[in-house]
């Protein structure tokens, strides 16, 4: 069978994180949605989202194909039936779709003639922002069980100072000395070739993607996903890295997210809950506006290739687009649009030439290209996004 997943009516709500991604490749838990999906199902999967992405997320469809809202994040009860789907059969969830087989000679779908499977089980969706670290605890837990499942750990060295070492994971080629593991609050994943350095304090649920790095004495909490490529330090809380990005020095990010190519400077700080511990509100690139999380912790969303300089301090709730450049003393505002350039004492375009140099050059360190295909992405966002830049 052929497995189509969909960015479906929560892409925008999702921005800035899908404004580079579908929504089949936001980082949750260990795994990615897309691989959560291709785990379960057995077979890889392309994607129907944004027709400026296509390029680089090309879709493949065939003769039959089964379409599947990548928002949903999948179990063993829903990818059963998801594999048991025939012909004119939808599975919903309440009013919202999950999956429906479809066929090539479909000219519409219309979902009054198909056979409607209602899911009743519970699983775990993401709809905002905020829901990729809130459901970090849950989703970690549910792949660590998914990647272990009948496997053998490597051997914990000597060193660690371990409790509960039967919830911990080891993967081939990591490193790890003198460090300190605490998987009674959750599972610990340590994955491929990854590395803790000496005097690191990890709780679990925690998740260390393969070639990640946890910076020398680290303070890290749950529930705290370090994807792959990326690094960090200082302490951590409750955040999301979904690859290729750095927090490598003192400082905090707790309630967070960044996504790739992020870099933030030495002791850049974010801040998780207000003074006065009231709900936060958090800006929608959907809603136009800033709205209701239902939160009282919630910290820094950065996009894909934003950066920090040293000392940067993020206020409570804080939304940066994507390739922002965000430098200098007091708190810049809490709604950052991509391709801006400044701090707390105003902004300017971060003109496109000027930021594709800087992308290259980062990804090059990581033996990665920055492909044509990138850059019509970036400038798509570039002009998405002006309606919102105010140089001033």
């Amino acid at each position: 069978m052929n497995y189509i997943l969909f960015d479906g009516t929560v892409r925008n709500a999702l921005l800035p994180f899908t404004y580079t991604r579908p929504v089949a490749d936001i980082r949750v838990g260990i795994l990615t949605i897309r691989e959560k999906w291709e785990k379960y199902l057995g077979y890889t999967t392309t994607t129907l989202t944004e027709e400026y992405l296509m390029e680089k997320f090309p879709m493949v469809e065939m003769e039959e194909n089964v379409m599947i809202n990548a928002s949903f994040l999948p179990n063993e009860v829903l990818a059963e039936m998801v594999m048991a789907l025939e012909a004119n059969q939808a599975i919903f969830q309440g009013e919202d779709v999950i999956a429906f087989y479809t066929q090539d000679t479909q000219e519409e779908v219309d979902f009054d003639t198909y056979e409607i499977i209602e899911f009743t089980e519970e699983c775990l969706r993401i709809e905002n922002p905020w829901d990729i670290f809130q459901k970090n605890d849950a989703a970690i837990r549910e792949d660590f069980e998914l990647l272990t499942e009948g496997r053998s750990s490597e051997p914990i060295p000597s060193s660690v100072n371990v409790i509960n070492p039967e919830n911990v994971f080891i993967e081939e080629g990591a490193k790890l000395e003198f460090v300190t593991l605490n998987a009674s609050t959750g599972p610990i994943y340590i994955g491929k070739n990854s590395e803790i350095m000496e005097n690191s304090v990890i709780r679990g649920p925690f998740a260390l993607c393969e070639e990640a790095q946890v910076k020398l004495a680290a303070k890290v909490y749950g529930a705290t996903t370090v994807g792959p490529h990326s690094r960090i330090g200082g302490e951590v809380s409750n955040s999301v890295l979904f690859g290729y990005s750095n927090k490598g020095h003192d400082g905090f990010l707790g309630n967070s997210v960044l996504g790739e190519w992020c870099n933030l400077g030495a002791d850049t700080n974010n801040s998780n809950l207000k003074n006065n511990y009231e709900e936060v509100k958090l800006w929608s690139f959907e809603k136009e506006g800033f709205v209701k999380t239902g939160l009282q912790f919630c910290g820094l969303m950065m996009g894909d290739h934003s950066k920090s300089g040293i000392n940067t301090m993020f206020n409570t709730g804080t939304v940066v687009g994507v390739s922002a450049n965000i430098f200098g003393s007091g708190f810049p505002r809490n709604f950052v649009p991509s391709f801006s350039w400044g701090g707390a004492s105003g902004f300017t375009t971060y003109v496109t030439k000027k930021a594709f140099e800087t992308a290259k050059i980062v990804m090059a360190r990581r033996n990665v290209e920055f492909t044509p295909e990138d850059a019509a992405i970036m400038e798509h966002i570039f002009e998405e996004s002006k309606k919102w830049r105010k140089d001033d």
